[in-house]
């Protein structure tokens, strides 16, 4: 565990975290001396909480912009590598509470992007978006061709949120940006989209562009496959093969409630001395027959479809925003006869990679919507931390560049 934890975090850091000196870090390190097994529980509630890169010089932070901002996912990994948000932007209101809660209200947020002048948009050096994915999803393309609806770029409600992204780019010309979608966009139309996506960012933005799609189960234990697509606005040394990921997956055990009293109870989440899981979270017998039933009439059939169930030592399939209606897709075991349990909202919240200090104002059908509409929090965190030296060189670059034309 704490080898882990030194992968995504200095040794000062971590040494701060955990109240001890970092030279006594470096001895565990080196083996002279071992971590204290009462640590653990600290280590784990480390590792619980987003990736967080080594913090920009004071005075060389960088500022962004936050598109489509869902619940502050993206905001948190950036903000962890020394960024500082100067404008925010989310048409949910719900989604808007939840990140007024844990961000509170200091520079502008807006709702609807489309008709918000690009002009009026505040100077920053880097622009995130994690624009909206069901034009491009598997389930979202099902569902809109099962209606007779158009989607991709020809969904004009949300598939064209991409250009509101590239009028920003155009306008602001920000230094590097960092788009967010499903793995699915690179294979939507035959590949079309994407060479579209492309097309814009490269030949008409003019930006450095690098794309590489990353599964969120090398952080968190989920499937998870999403699409980072990064933009530099001159030429850099950017590569992912800088990235560094965890050297074990982690399993469930990890994010779920111990139900052992080893954690506060956590109202309605949990309650009672052992922090026991509220009974609401159990499925009934009519739904967990449903369930029960509804799978094997597909197995019968030779479909895949079915319910997801999964112990501790499982990694999870993809939480997604419909999680609130049945749970199917991660029910969690209780045992031999008993009625699987969805997962808490605070326990997607540790799948999404959130700390535990994220507040979460909402209802429970509101809160799985919004963590199953959002990003994995270290991956965002990991990302940010590679682009950052080359987000500070461009910064310097611009420096430079002014005061030669100053003199």
């Amino acid at each position: 565990m704490l080898r882990e934890a030194r992968l995504r975090f200095s040794q000062r850091d971590l040494a701060d975290r955990l109240k001890v000196t970092a030279r006594t870090v470096a001895r565990w390190e080196r083996g002279e001396s071992a971590c204290p097994s009462l640590l653990e529980p600290a280590l784990r509630e480390i590792l619980r909480g987003p990736v967080l890169a080594q913090p920009a010089n004071e005075g060389r932070a960088f500022t962004f912009i936050d598109l489509f901002a869902g619940i502050g996912g993206i905001r948190l990994g950036f903000e962890a590598a020394g960024g500082s948000c100067v404008f925010t932007s989310e048409w949910n209101d719900w989604s808007q509470k939840t990140y007024i809660e844990n961000f509170g209200k200091d520079h502008l947020l807006v709702g609807d992007i489309v008709p918000y002048p690009a002009e009026e948009v505040p100077d920053h050096d880097v622009l995130l978006g994690g624009f909206p994915c069901q034009p491009f999803s598997i389930a979202g393309v099902s569902k809109k061709n099962a209606l007779g609806r158009p989607h991709g770029f020809e969904c004009t409600t949300q598939g064209t949120l991409f250009f509101d992204v590239a009028r920003i780019i155009a306008t602001k010309r920000p230094k590097a940006f960092l788009l967010e979608n499903v793995k699915n966009l690179v294979s939507h139309d035959k590949g079309n989209t994407f060479l579209e996506i492309m097309r814009v960012l490269r030949d008409e933005l003019g930006y450095e562009v690098h794309h590489r799609v990353i599964d969120g189960q090398r952080f968190v234990p989920q499937h998870r496959e999403r699409i980072i697509i990064v933009g530099f606005r001159e030429p850099t040394g950017f590569s992912w093969e800088d990235l560094r990921f965890p050297p074990e997956k982690r399993t469930l055990a990890s994010i779920l409630h111990p139900e052992d009293g080893s954690e506060d109870p956590e109202e309605p989440y949990t309650t009672g001395g052992m922090a026991k899981v509220h009974k609401k979270y159990i499925l009934s017998d009519k739904l967990w027959a449903y369930l029960q039933g509804y799978a094997e009439k597909h197995r019968a059939a030779g479909n895949g479809f079915g319910f997801g169930l999964v112990t501790e030592k499982d990694v999870s399939r993809t939480l997604s925003a419909r999680y609130y209606k049945d749970g199917s897709e991660i029910l969690v075991s209780r045992g031999k006869g008993k009625n699987p349990r969805r997962l808490t909202p605070r326990e997607c919240a540790r799948l999404m990679g959130f700390p535990d200090t994220f507040k979460i104002p909402v209802s429970d059908t509101q809160a799985y919507k919004q963590f199953g509409n959002s990003v994995v929090v270290p991956v965002m965190g990991e990302v940010a931390r590679i682009m950052l030296p080359h987000i500070l060189a461009l910064q310097e670059q611009e420096r430079s560049g002014q005061h030669a034309l100053a003199m």
